[in-house]
């Protein structure tokens, strides 16, 4: 319970500056437990290393002030000004009305909420389509082929990775290690859905083992499990110029299979799976438009 440490003397602050300085605190808390320098958050973030110097101290800027006073004169949540997208006066009072739930009450609701999507009341899917599997499978070749023939946006997700943070996916995995990366890609997942009814999605093979993100992919998308044998897995990869999968590491098919053999049981909760083994990329990607077609008929 040491997320905050407002001064000592916070008793004896006039209440704009307390709030700002438990803000400072709260943003100083999430720096720490990132593991980010003053300096890294400075660059993820685009703000200066000055000014977030300042915040963290309890200086922030007044504007901040002013959208509290806005909060509480319509009785609404500061934090509800500041969610992204848009969002009425009916669901802020939903808000209100769920944050008043007890924990059992919150827990019923998802339910409730997940019966009704699971019975098609709620289309969270509408044209979105998730092509996942492991690297090699085809995903960026026929997501890109086949969205183009069904005259729909493409979208890779780990490109989007890179545009929100303005690093390559390499030099997130070393400044923020896996962790990072992940929160990254659900963020960047939430952006894709809330921006786009309908796509075709690319996303990196490892998005299973985070369970959170996971789902909200099954709950937003139409998932394909694009399939094919660990020699064309392999070779697919080496075919586009990268040879570490074989590099020093006579064993790397063994590991390979043990990869897919673990993933299986994540990757086979997709709706359709296509099993582009043997096939020509023009055969791979007729097949993957008609799959497309029988899941998103409406859309």
């Amino acid at each position: 319970m040491s997320e905050e440490k407002p001064a000592k003397n916070a008793m004896l602050q006039d209440p704009e500056t307390e709030f700002l300085t438990r803000v400072g605190a709260r943003v100083r808390s999430a720096r720490t437990r990132l593991g980010m320098s003053r300096k890294m958050l400075a660059q993820a973030s685009g703000v200066s290393e000055r000014y977030l110097a300042q915040l963290e101290n309890g200086a922030g800027n007044i504007s901040i002030l002013l959208l509290r006073q806005v909060a509480k004169a319509t009785a609404i949540r500061i934090e509800d000004f500041l969610g992204e997208g848009e969002t009425d006066a009916e669901t802020l009072s939903l808000l209100d009305a769920v944050r008043r739930t007890t924990p059992e009450e919150r827990k019923r609701l998802f339910e409730l909420l997940s019966e009704l999507r699971d019975q098609g009341g709620v289309d969270m899917k509408t044209g979105r389509v998730a092509l996942i599997g492991l690297r090699g499978a085809g995903k960026s070749t026929l997501g890109r082929l086949v969205a183009e023939r069904l005259s729909l946006p493409f979208i890779e997700l780990n490109r989007e990775i890179e545009a929100e943070s303005g690093l390559a996916v390499a030099e997130i995995f070393s400044l923020y290690g896996q962790e990072g990366y992940r929160r990254l890609e659900q963020r960047c997942l939430k952006m894709v859905v809330a921006r786009n009814p309908a796509v075709v999605l690319a996303v990196a093979g490892g998005i299973v083992a985070e369970p959170a993100t996971y789902e909200i992919l099954l709950r937003s998308f139409h998932a394909i499990w694009l399939r094919a044998s660990p020699e064309e897995h392999m070779e697919r990869v080496r075919a586009q110029g990268d040879r570490r999968p074989m590099a020093g590491n006579p064993a790397a098919m063994d590991e390979l299979r043990a990869i897919l053999e673990a993933r299986e049981r994540f990757y086979s909760r997709a709706e359709a799976s296509l099993d582009t083994s043997g096939k020509s990329v023009e055969t791979s990607v007729k097949e993957l438009a008609d799959l497309i077609r029988e899941l998103t008929p409406a859309a």
